[in-house]
């Protein structure tokens, strides 16, 4: 216990002086451990746990997934989902608004990042929802939350993540599990923003201009049927269907002309960058998790949650509950990595399944991408939309409240994760 509470006390000192997550979490196991073995032994364990974790053919698929959505933002995908969606969606009230948040799942989807989402989104949606007069705040706190909604919807790498972290559940299984889900959460946020957003009516798109704009975005779309269908045909496995996302990607990216031969080096930078943090996140957080379990943390913490209640629906809640405040502290990657060892034995002996609980997971988290100190997601949408945390922050309360609303369903009603797997035998 006193391992723990140093390595807890380590970690919240280093993020306070806003040193980077990957190094905060890789020092604060460094003191824990250094606390028991010889400095060296404590350098070559910590080492061998962060080299290790990385040996994994599963996790070749975030670089290739990474490489994709950097295509996708890059390729033009944004603004044909954005046609599309007014044509479906722009003779509503407050269609604009709706508009949003489909592209944005559609995107988020598509690029599997919801950093992505809201930059390529936020920045092509800022000026024509500006113009029929919505609140920038308003605005801002929508692309915010509707961003989120494609690491629900697959594919999606921070799924891969937690089935590396959960011992192996099927990847298969998690990307049809996030469907429902997924459209659930779209569904609050667009009836949230119907409600708050007054009453607006956009200019109505006639049939041709739709069946147009559908056939502009169909070759984008069919990235999610080719990726899915392959895996949930049993094709290829979920790597390989990452490498094939890269290829129909580029192509894509090239046939719009939007991306050409010249901007590739600057698009594989990028993406190298992006899978460099992602990677020694999981690297640190692997090593982190496993000092916690020679710690014996995840039973001690399982023996305290099950004696505190024996039913199903108050631990579910308290795990909620805890996800919650960890996502305003921590990033996505290292929060799944830690705390999926430690709660999944405890849903587990409760009855849960590992699947569905690796989307009530996801989406707690993603609540906190939305929140300040620490949300990514957050301070990616006030950037593009040009305003302060502080003013979106109020815009964004409704949105909370549509998405605990959209968890705490999810939660308590397992059928809407794992009807789709179920059904499909996965």
């Amino acid at each position: 216990m006193t391992s723990a509470l140093v390595l807890v006390v380590a970690i919240v000192a280093l993020l306070a002086l806003r040193v980077p997550v990957a190094f905060a979490i890789g020092l604060a196991s460094v003191v824990a451990l250094g606390l028991r073995l010889p400095a060296d032994a404590t350098v070559v364990t910590l080492a061998q746990r962060l080299a290790t974790s990385l040996d994994s053919f599963p996790l070749l698929a975030i670089p290739f997934f990474v490489l994709s959505g950097e295509l996708m933002n890059r390729g033009g995908i944004a603004k044909r989902l954005i046609a599309l969606g007014r044509a479906l969606l722009g003779s509503l009230s407050n269609g604009l608004a709706h508009v949003h948040v489909l592209a944005s799942m559609l995107f988020g989807a598509l690029s599997g990042s919801a950093v992505a989402a809201a930059s390529a989104i936020g920045g092509v949606m800022a000026r024509p929802m500006r113009d029929e007069g919505y609140d920038r705040d308003f605005t801002a706190a929508l692309n915010i939350s509707s961003a989120t909604t494609g690491l629900v919807i697959p594919p999606s790498n921070i799924l891969i993540v937690y089935s590396l972290a959960s011992g192996g559940t099927s990847i298969a299984a998690l990307f049809l599990a996030g469907y429902v889900p997924g459209l659930l959460l779209g569904i609050a946020l667009m009836a949230v923003a119907g409600w708050t957003a007054g009453h607006r009516r956009s200019e109505r798109s006639d049939d041709v201009s739709l069946v147009r704009r559908l056939a502009d975005a169909l070759p984008s779309l069919g990235l999610l049927v080719v990726v899915m269908g392959g895996i949930v045909a049993g094709i290829f496995t979920a790597t390989e269907a990452s490498a094939i996302a890269v290829v129909y990607a580029l192509a894509l990216a090239l046939a719009y002309g939007e991306v050409c031969v010249g901007d590739l080096p600057n698009v594989l930078r990028d993406a190298g960058c992006t899978t460099g943090v992602v990677m020694l996140l999981i690297g640190t957080s692997v090593g982190l998790s496993w000092l916690l379990a020679y710690d014996r943390i995840p039973a001690l913490v399982a023996e305290a949650v099950l004696g505190a209640s024996q039913r199903p629906w108050a631990i579910l809640l308290l795990i909620n509950l805890t996800l919650l405040l960890v996502g305003t502290f921590m990033d996505m990657t290292p929060a799944v990595l830690i705390f999926t060892p430690i709660f999944l034995p405890v849903v587990t002996e409760i009855g849960v399944d590992p699947v569905h609980f690796g989307i009530v997971m996801v989406m707690n988290l993603c609540i906190g991408l939305c929140t300040p100190p620490v949300g990514t997601v957050l301070f990616v949408g006030c950037g593009v939309a040009g305003t302060d945390v502080r003013s979106v922050v109020r815009s964004l309360l409704p949105m909370y409240v549509a998405m605990i609303a959209a968890l705490l369903l999810v939660t308590f009603v397992p059928a809407l994760s794992l009807a789709l797997p179920r059904w499909l035998g996965d």
